[in-house]
């Protein structure tokens, strides 16, 4: 058997980018995937491809996620005449909804930091009722209004995983599954990955196993502190198109069903779903558009985030062991192009992408040292 050159640890969104980026850049690599009894943060997505209001704070990120919205064609176009599989990506502008005059005023204030910090071509609209209604007719009559962003849009979460394992595997990325990886040694000029009797060797390494991260990272001295956040989400029947735009709390899919979300727990590793968390995001969804206060929920379900103590990505190559790499975010669909077309080349000894020192793991000793 060849040894490939790269070995991706984690195959859900975030793996199979690197992985397919990779691939097309000509590395040899292989992606071990713990199969599904990993908590598997891609089965939960809410699909948004979303630009508005990312990077508060810290204008690399808004940067870094502006740069992949813009990539998305790319990637979806590439997806679909490798593998024939539609995406399903629509960029029409996405709609975050404010509930009340305070939300509408802190969603405003933030992103008029983000223009200061970004310059004039920071693109959002901010809409009063009346203009929200007319926008998107079937708004509700209690919501204050809402902020407009061109750049936002969504995708099939699920036909991207999709996609991106058929792409991936057609360039010749060799997939191992159940490869529950548990030690990390160096060995010559490269790495051999172990676990439950199973072995693989590789010149370079990069961890994108969400939660599973922190141990393994540690191993060479990484410090990748994520933790699980729980989000819910609740499926609608099938429903006469309405919703052309995706918003903040509420996405109609191609299929006609209706997706409802936004929740944020801190419940450990318990991804399962909860009676009250399920009825608040119903009763504001109807608050948002009051047709849905008829349609049918088929299904529910609960995934876990990947959150760093920030909120935002970690890519840092490790000082103990040159050649290996973690990266971890909570954004896997929106950064999956700029994973698969600006991080991987990085990854495979190409020049740093611009702001990548921003999401370097230094940035949590050193915000522990000032408190």
């Amino acid at each position: 058997m060849t040894t490939p050159r790269v070995c991706v640890v984690g195959g859900g969104l975030v793996g199979m980018a690197l992985a397919y980026g990779l691939a097309c850049a000509g590395e040899s690599v292989c992606l071990l995937d713990q199969g599904d009894v990993a908590w598997r943060a891609a089965r939960g997505n809410f699909g948004l491809v979303w630009v508005q209001g990312k990077g508060v704070g810290l204008p690399a990120y808004a940067r870094w996620t502006r740069t992949s919205a813009a990539l998305w064609p790319r990637l979806a176009q590439n997806l679909l005449a490798q593998t024939g599989i539609d995406v399903q990506l629509r960029q029409p502008g996405g709609f975050q909804l404010c509930l009340d005059a305070a939300e509408l005023d802190e969603e405003v204030r933030r992103l008029n930091w983000l223009r200061d910090a970004l310059g004039s071509d920071y693109r959002f609209e901010v809409l009063d009722l009346p203009q929200l209604q007319r926008r998107l007719p079937g708004a509700g009559p209690t919501l204050a209004g809402a902020c407009y962003c061109p750049d936002d849009g969504h995708v099939n979460p699920l036909l991207l995983l999709r996609a991106l394992s058929t792409a991936m595997q057609q360039r010749g990325v060799s997939l191992y599954t159940n490869a529950n990886v548990q030690r990390i040694e160096r060995v010559g000029e490269g790495y051999r990955l172990s676990g439950e009797g199973r072995e693989w060797t590789a010149e370079r390494v990069v961890l994108a196993a969400g939660l599973g991260n922190r141990e393994l990272a540690a191993q060479v001295g990484l410090n990748i502190e994520v933790q699980p956040n729980r989000g819910q989400i609740l499926v609608t029947e099938r429903i006469a198109p309405f919703l052309h735009y995706p918003t903040s709390y509420v996405r109609q899919t191609a299929e006609g069903s209706v997706q409802l979300g936004d929740s944020h727990e801190a419940v450990g590793l318990d991804d399962g779903v909860s009676r009250g968390v399920m009825s608040d995001l119903a009763q504001r969804a109807v608050r948002c558009f009051p047709q849905l206060a008829s349609a049918q929920v088929v299904r529910t379900w609960g995934a876990l985030r990947v959150l760093s103590p920030d909120g935002y990505p970690i890519y840092q190559e490790s000082r103990e062991a040159p050649g290996v790499f973690a990266a971890t975010c909570h954004s896997g669909v929106t950064l999956a192009a700029a994973h698969a077309f600006v991080l991987s080349p990085w990854l495979a000894g190409g020049a740093a992408p611009d702001d990548i020192a921003a999401f370097n793991d230094q940035r949590f000793k050193e915000s522990s040292h000032e408190g």
